[in-house]
């Protein structure tokens, strides 16, 4: 035997290791490596989820300041009386460039024949209404589909209490953009 294989306290052969991994150091691996991947996904769609939310409440508080604007421009106007024909009107109209998910204006469209991640304006219920892409994380609205809608809503003292807008009796306050229905994002 050549003096490199040998033992030096004598006792023959070494035993060569193969350097590779064992079958217990190889399933811990997969192990470790499955449960980053399911942690890794889990977050990835919470972070999807969240944009979705981020992204629709953006669109709403555009519009909701529109609005504003428009209300702001009828009172230095002294135009206060006007606002009560905006009422169920398009806030999309406000904008002087449309988000690139706004299909626009449709008479009873089926929302579920429409893409979701997708604004339109239902010209029938006079509602703003979004397709909700992530329908697991979303309750409230409206159903098959799930969908938020929104109407342009007249505010305004009810100083005779019957629930309804009488001009020369009620005061005008201004408009608000308001959920049709309530609606809430969850993450989980």
């Amino acid at each position: 035997m050549s003096r490199e294989s040998q033992d030096p306290r004598g006792r023959g052969c070494l035993k060569h290791r193969n350097g590779g991994f064992s079958l217990l150091e190889l399933v811990i691996v997969i192990v470790i490596i499955s449960v980053l991947l399911v942690v890794a996904v889990s977050r990835l769609l919470a972070l999807m989820v969240d944009a979705e939310r981020v992204t629709m409440e953006t669109v709403a508080g555009t519009l909701r300041s529109a609005i504003g604007m428009r209300v702001a421009e009828s009172i230095v106007k002294s135009k206060v009386s006007d606002l009560p024909a905006f009422e169920g009107s398009n806030p999309m109209a406000l904008l002087a460039e449309v988000p690139r998910n706004y299909l626009g204006e449709l008479d009873g469209a089926n929302p579920a024949s429409l893409e979701d991640g997708n604004w339109y304006f239902d010209k029938r219920d006079k509602a703003l209404v979004y397709l909700v892409r992530n329908k697991g994380f979303f309750t409230g609205g409206l159903a098959n589909p799930p969908r938020a809608r929104f109407a342009v809503r007249l505010v305004y003292s009810d100083r005779n209490g019957n629930g309804v807008f009488n001009p020369g009796v009620d005061a005008i306050e201004g408009l608000r953009l308001s959920p049709v229905e309530t609606y809430s994002w969850s993450r989980s």
